[in-house]
C-alpha cells in the first residue's frame, strides 16, 4: 500500500471529522458574511490558526461564485484546491546524496522511533544509511537507537551516555564518508524549546556537520506529534529561529481528528511537511504528497 492508501486510513478521523462540521454548515443554508465567519471558525475548530484561516475563507472569498456557496460539493473543491496551493508554495523536492538528516524537537515526539522508520524509507529506494545516537542524556536512548538500527539492518555511530552530541556527529559524517554513505541520520535529544542551553546544542551540531561534510544536502527537520494541535505551530517557530528548519515530520497522523496545524506552518513559517509517519509500524513512513493529503482531509 503506497502513501495514497495509508494517509487515507490514516486521516480518516479527521475526514469524518471535518465532512460532518461542514454538512452541518450547508444545513443552515446561509449565504454571504454569515457563511464565511461560521467557515473561518470550522476552520479553526480543525486546528488552523486564526490568521490562516482568514487567509483561505479570503480566497474562498476571492473565487467564489456567491450562489454558488449552497452547494457542499462546489465550496469543498474550491476549499480542496485552495489549500493544496498552501501547502505547495513551500514545497520541496526529495533529497539529493550524500544527504544527512538531523532530527529535532521536544520530547515525546517520536524522533527516535523516526529514525528507524526513515532509515527503512531509504533502504527501500536503496540508498545506504548510517544513523548517529547523538541523544547522549536520555538514558538508553543509544540502546534505543540501537534496536531501530538493527531492525532497520544499518550502521550506527554511538558513544558512551553523557558524552558530547557533537563528538558523535563528528564521528558519524567521518565514518559515513569514508565508507561512501547515501544518508546520514542523526538522532537528537527531545529538548524543551524553550531552554537556550540546549538549543545552542543543536547549533553547535549544526556547525560540525557545516564545516565537516559541506558537500552533502543537510536537512534540518523537526519531528512534530501531530495530535500536538496548535502548539505545534509555537514549537516549530522557536525551534526555526535557532536553527532555519528546513522542513517537518509528522508522527502519529492515524492519531488526530483535525490537522489543520499543517497549513498554518506552511502559510506562516513556509515550512513544508517532508515525511509523514501513518501507522506503528516501520514501513509506515513516507514522502509527503500535498495533494493526497488534502484529499485524504477533504
Amino acid at each position: 500500500m503506497g502513501f495514497f492508501g495509508k494517509i487515507f486510513g490514516a486521516l480518516k478521523k479527521t475526514k469524518d471529522n471535518i465532512s460532518e462540521k461542514l454538512r452541518v454548515l450547508f444545513s443552515k443554508n446561509k449565504l454571504g458574511d454569515e457563511f464565511y465567519e461560521e467557515l473561518e471558525e470550522l476552520l479553526i475548530s480543525s486546528d488552523v490558526s486564526v490568521s490562516t484561516a482568514e487567509e483561505v475563507v479570503s480566497r474562498v472569498k476571492a473565487k467564489a461564485i456567491e450562489g454558488r456557496l449552497s452547494d457542499q460539493e462546489y465550496v469543498t473543491s474550491l476549499l480542496r484546491g485552495i489549500l493544496t496551493d498552501i501547502l505547495e508554495e513551500s514545497e520541496v523536492e526529495a533529497p539529493s546524496y550524500p544527504c544527512v538528516i538531523m532530527l529535532v524537537g521536544v520530547n515525546g515526539v517520536g524522533k527516535t522511533t523516526t529514525v528507524g522508520k526513515l532509515a527503512h524509507y531509504f533502504l527501500s529506494q536503496r540508498k545506504t544509511v548510517t544513523v548517529a545516537a547523538a541523544d547522549t542524556f536520555r538514558a538508553a536512548a543509544s540502546e534505543q537507537l540501537s534496536i531501530w538500527a538493527e531492525r532497520a539492518k544499518v550502521r550506527i555511530v554511538k558513544h558512551e551516555e553523557g558524552s558530547d552530541p557533537s563528538a558523535v556527529v563528528f564521528d558519524a559524517i567521518s565514518s559515513a564518508k569514508a565508507k561512501g554513505t547515501d544518508v546520514l541520520i542523526i538522532d537528537t535529544a527531545g529538548r524543551l524549546h524553550v531552554k537556550d542551553n540546549l538549543m545552542n546544542e543543536l547549533r553547535k551540531m549544526e556547525r560540525v556537520v557545516n564545516r565537516e561534510f559541506p558537500e552533502a544536502d543537510f536537512l534540518k527537520l523537526l519531528v512534530l506529534d501531530a495530535t500536538t494541535g496548535q502548539n505545534a505551530l509555537n514549537q516549530a517557530r522557536v525551534f526555526d529561529e535557532a536553527i532555519e528548519l528546513d522542513g517537518l515530520v509528522l508522527t502519529k497522523l492515524d492519531g488526530t481528528a483535525k490537522g489543520g496545524f499543517v497549513f498554518s506552518l506552511s502559510s506562516e513559517l513556509s515550512l513544508p511537511v517532508i515525511y509523514a509517519g501513518t501507522g506503528e509500524k516501520m514501513e509506515d513512513l513516507e514522502f509527503f504528497n500535498s495533494k493526497t493529503f488534502v484529499e485524504a482531509i477533504l
